[in-house]
Parts: structure tokens; sequence; C-alpha cells
């Protein structure tokens, strides 16, 4: 017999002895395997699937919130509730009320009152004809006593009040308008105009007039002074719309949802995928984000002649800043999703960084048991159902995130902590004390041929 023992072996046993070896030898010399060849169609499918996902990611977040604001009072008066202590917004309403109270006095009249009265006081003529002409001058001080008393209303609280109860009935009535409904004499439509009427804010700062001691204010008749919603020469479209974020509202961000996970599923490399359709939802509220900004300039430049630039971009900026919260908190949901993905592959960082946590909770773990801490069937049932106990945290915080009303970045960080929290939990509870201690001799050697041993 030979060194290796060939002629042992029939000549059947030789031919697959060979076989076996020139396999072992082509795999041995030829590397990695090949990787199967890509279908281009699955991955422009996947690819285009992920785009029109964070599209209607983009579409979602503005439809909640615009749906948000017409449905939800609570919401709206939330969102401009703010705007009663704003500098600019009083300052703008103030002037408004200021105007409509002074085109209600007469000041010709007030001056033909006192000239009489002088006249019956037998004032001599040339003071008669001096107080004759105080018609500019009476017109002014009265102009700064009006506006005084408007500032001071405007800027107490029961400005806050009237602002609140106001917005709060003109939201029910602004509902009843962009469905079709405006049988509400509060909200009308007016010159293409959707307007709401500031009455009882005039009638607060005529109260106070009377209050101050002017009396011909008490003679003010009932002042309706409109304020303008919006422009509604395409109300109709308006209506349409609004229709449809009824019916897409709260459906849209599941049908994202949906076609992002369509897109990953039929993707060749699903970790990559869902890092890919991550950082596109990021992209897509990041340009969002972006048109917001943008979006405010143009509004501002193309203001009506007269209207307050300043309070009307503190009215923009108040009625999109939940809208903002929104594009922030799908953001940092994007980024989490994607370090998630990249943390669970085998890149060397991810390796390391997962090796790190995992032999640090490790050592906390062996302290404690040391120091008298028995897991017992806590850690043998989480060792046995360890990957089923991470996927439901994972679905858990996907749950809460999905169905809170309005998730703020706030929100999304916590969650995140949190999840990270029960995971490293789990991960020390993880401790199967009835298994047996790994002896030397089970353990493989370091050297050469422990890394063959493991490739094979």
């Amino acid at each position: 017999m030979n060194a290796s023992g060939d002629e042992q072996l029939s000549g059947d046993e030789r031919g697959e002895l060979a076989e076996l070896r020139k396999r072992i030898h082509a795999l041995e010399s030829g590397g990695p395997p090949r990787a199967a060849r890509h279908h281009p169609f699955r991955s422009l499918g996947s690819v285009l699937l992920i785009l029109l996902a964070a599209l209607l990611a983009m579409l979602s977040v503005v439809a909640v919130w615009a749906n948000s604001i017409v449905q939800d009072t609570d919401r709206y008066v939330k969102t401009v509730g703010p705007l009663a202590s704003d500098p600019d917004v009083q300052k703008a309403a103030t002037n408004r009320i200021t105007a409509a109270v002074l085109a209600q006095v007469d000041v010709d009249a007030l001056v033909k009152q006192l000239t009489d009265a002088a006249s019956t006081k037998g004032v001599p003529p040339q003071a008669a004809k001096l107080l004759g002409n105080l018609d500019g001058p009476i017109e002014s001080g009265l102009k700064q006593l009006v506006s005084g008393t408007v500032e001071r209303v405007v800027t107490s609280s029961a400005f806050e009040t009237v602002w609140v109860n106001g917005n709060r009935r003109a939201h029910a009535a602004l509902d009843k308008a962009l469905t079709g409904q405006t049988d509400d004499s509060t909200v009308k439509v007016e010159n293409d105009q959707v307007v709401v009427d500031l009455g009882p804010i005039v009638a607060e700062v005529k109260d106070q007039l009377v209050a101050a001691g002017f009396t011909p204010a008490a003679k003010i008749p009932a002042v309706h002074t409109n304020f303008v919603v919006f422009e509604s020469k395409d109300l109709g479209k308006i209506r349409s719309y609004v229709r449809v974020l009824e019916l897409l509202g709260g459906w849209l961000p599941l049908i994202a949802l949906l076609i992002a996970a369509a897109g990953v599923y039929v993707a060749f490399n699903r970790r990559h995928a869902l890092i890919g359709a991550a950082l596109a939802v990021f992209v897509a509220m990041v340009i969002l984000g972006i048109g917001l900004t943008v979006f405010r300039d143009v509004y501002l430049n193309h203001l009506p002649s007269g209207v307050s630039e300043a309070a009307a971009g503190s009215v923009y900026d108040a009625l999109v800043r939940f809208l903002r919260a929104g594009i922030r908190a799908l953001a940092a949901v994007a980024l989490f999703t994607a370090a998630g993905a990249f943390l669970a592959g085998p890149s060397r960082v991810a390796v390391i960084t997962r090796t790190a946590c995992r032999r640090s909770i490790g050592a906390l773990r062996d302290v404690t048991t040391s120091a008298g801490l028995r897991l017992g069937a806590v850690g043998r049932f989480v060792h046995r159902f360890k990957r089923w106990i991470g996927v439901v945290i994972l679905v858990v915080a996907a749950i809460v995130l999905f169905t809170w009303t309005y998730p703020t970045t706030a929100v999304v960080v916590w969650t995140a902590v949190i999840t990270l929290v029960a995971l490293a939990i789990r991960e020390f509870l993880d401790y199967d004390d009835s298994a047996p201690p790994s002896t030397p001799s089970s353990t493989p050697s370091s050297g050469p041929d422990a890394g063959a041993a493991t490739a094979h």
C-alpha cells in the first residue's frame, strides 16, 4: 500500500476520490463562488418602487398636516393660537382695528359740537374761528387715543381669549366653506375671498374706549371688518383637494409604507435596499423642507399691497409649524432605520460595533451573576426566543410611531432610545445556565487551520 492508501480502494472508489479531489481543488483555486447575475428588470423595479415610496412619503406628510388643519379644530386652534401674542400680528391687528374704529368717528361733527358749545358759552368770535380749524389736531389726537386703546386691548389676555374663541368658531365655519356648505354667517365668500368677521374684537375696543372716557365711542355702530383667510377664486379645486385629503389622509402613509416594503422585498440585497429606501425618504424630507422655505419667500413676494409682510410671515410660519415638525420626525425615523440596517450588516464597522456592545453587556451580566444574580428560567426563555423577542421589540416600536397621532422628533428619538434599551435588556437576560461550559478542546484554535475550518 502506498502512502495515500489508494491500493485498498476499488477502481470506482478511486475514480470517485479523484473526482472529489478535482472538485475540492477547483473550489480552493477558483476563489469565492460567483454571485448570481442580477436581473436588470428586478433591480429597476426595486429602484422605481423605492422612489415612488419616497414621493408618497412626501405627499403623506403634507396630506396628514392639511387634513389635520381642515378637520381637527383643536389642532387648528393650537396652530393659530400663539399668533395672538406675536408682535407682528398684534401690530397688524392694531392698525386694522384702529382704521375700522376711526372710520366710524365723524371728526367734523366733533369739531362742530365743540364750536357750538363755545358759542353758547360766549367765546369771542376770534377764538371760535380758531376752534373751527381744529379738524387736523383733533383727528390726530383721536387717532392716538384710539390706537393706544386698541394696542392695550390687543396686547392683553382679553385679546388672546377673543382670538382663540373667534378662530375656534371660524374653523367650524371654514370647514363648511371648504366642503361647499357656507350657511354660517361668520365665514363667507366675498370677492373671491374667504373672510372672517372681526366684529367682536372691534366691540371690545369700543367698550375700552368708553371706559377710558371717550364717550362718542358709544355711538359707534356694530362694525363688521373682515379678516381674509385665503383667496378663493379656485374654491372648486380646493374643495376637491379637501375631499381627496379626507379619503387619502389616513391611508396614504400606509400605502407609502407598503410600496417601500415591496421595493425592499423584490431587491436582491434587501438590507441594501432598506438602507436605500430610508435614505430616499430622508432626502425627500430635506427637499420638502427646502421647498417650504422657498415657497415662503414666493408667498411673501406676492402679497397684495397694504398687507403686513411681517404679520403674513408669522401666520405662514405658524401654519406650517406642525408640518415642519412632521418632516423632521419622518426624517429622523428614516435616519434611524438606515443606521439600524447598516449596523445589522457584515461591514467591519458594524461587526466591531455589535461585538463591542455584546461584550460590554456580557461583561456586566457576568459581574452581576458572579455577585449572586440568578437569571434562571428567564435567562433560558430569552436565550431560546431571543430572535423573536427582538422582532417583537421592533414591531412594537414601529406600531407606536405609526399609530401616534402627530409624532414629533422628540417622540422618534425617545422611541429609538427605549428600543435600544429594550434590546440591551434582551442581550443582558440572554443566559442559559443549563448549557455545559465550553472546554478548551471544543474551542477552535486561533491558527490558520481554525480559519479554514470555519470557512468550510
